[in-house]
């Protein structure tokens, strides 16, 4: 794959396609989180953070939370749900997670700039689907990296593996299907500037910052290729 140019330039979008493209991200977390047909692959995107968690982490960062769907899953003592900040770039989402967690703090803001938190403030941070979405990702890796903490910190980070045969399926199956019984623009307007992150970009982006410290992919860890796979699942340790 050629080196990648970062930031990745997007086309405008004009105010109906934004009210669109936001309407729509929404229906699809609420999707993901209604319809037990994506029970498993939501359960492994979900479940792998949780299962590598350091162990006695106080302080964790969520980006791109959505609707706070992975919440759902964690089992947090007091001090951890106070001290659990979820990220979201949409308000409208937003408002939902402070809805249905009110506990913890939820925070409007783009994980590609700086956040205002103290160097190292965070035990663990949690991407789940988000890097491929991400113009700049260089700039929001290297925040991830000021805000982990160096000794005990470790990054997780669950994303698609955009490309394969197995993605493509799936997507012609479930997203795109959805986003056709509501409107009746092409797929390919809000598809085309979602996921814009190949495997190989993300990991060269990553190794810099990071090394892996354990990886698993869904659903056939013992083919730990792309190509059959539809997500892949990274422990992150930050470098010095």
């Amino acid at each position: 794959m050629p080196t990648a140019s970062w930031p990745k330039v997007l086309p405008p979008l004009t105010p109906e396609q934004q009210q669109r493209n936001n309407e729509f991200m929404r229906l699809w977390h609420e999707e993901l989180a209604g319809r037990s047909r994506y029970g498993l692959v939501e359960r492994f995107n979900h479940t792998f953070p949780v299962r590598h968690s350091p162990p006695g982490f106080r302080t964790s960062l969520e980006i791109g939370a959505g609707l706070g769907e992975h919440l759902a899953y964690e089992q947090l003592t007091a001090e951890q749900e106070a001290n659990y900040w979820c990220n979201e770039y949409r308000e409208n989402m937003a408002a939902e997670i402070r809805a249905r967690f009110p506990r913890v703090r939820t925070v409007v803001g783009d994980c590609q700039q700086r956040m205002d938190f103290p160097d190292g403030f965070f035990d663990r941070i949690l991407a789940v689907h988000v890097l491929e979405h991400l113009p700049d990702l260089p700039a929001c890796l290297r925040e991830l990296h000021r805000l982990v903490n160096k000794s005990a910190g470790r990054l997780l980070v669950v994303i698609p593996t955009e490309g394969s045969p197995a993605y493509g399926l799936a997507r012609k199956l479930s997203a795109e299907r959805l986003w056709y019984r509501h409107f009746t623009a092409p797929y390919v307007e809000f598809y085309g500037r979602e996921h814009i992150n190949l495997v190989p970009e993300i990991l060269a982006e990553l190794e810099p910052l990071f090394t892996i410290e354990h990886r698993s992919c869904f659903p056939l860890p013992f083919l730990p290729f792309v190509f059959c796979n539809l997500c892949i699942g990274y422990v992150l340790k930050p470098r010095a």
